[in-house]
């Protein structure tokens, strides 16, 4: 197996190298692919909501809810 770096220069070309794919002659990869990691969710989005009461919650989900009507 060769490995080859090639450049776009029209999307045509694209659809192509994706048929080529299909009758498994080639096999496209992305650069710089990163490898799957764990996310940390709870650093993540620390602090990106601030803390409301159950009160203030539903209002928001009301006035919501109503403008699809």
């Amino acid at each position: 197996m060769q490995t080859i770096t090639i450049d776009i220069i029209n999307n045509k070309a694209i659809k192509l190298l994706q048929d080529l794919e299909l009758l498994q002659l080639i096999r496209l990869r992305k650069e710089n692919q990163e490898p799957l990691a764990e996310t940390n969710w709870e650093l993540k989005y620390k602090g990106s909501m601030t803390k409301q009461s159950n009160f203030e919650i539903d209002n928001q989900l009301k006035e919501l809810r109503d403008g699809w009507e």
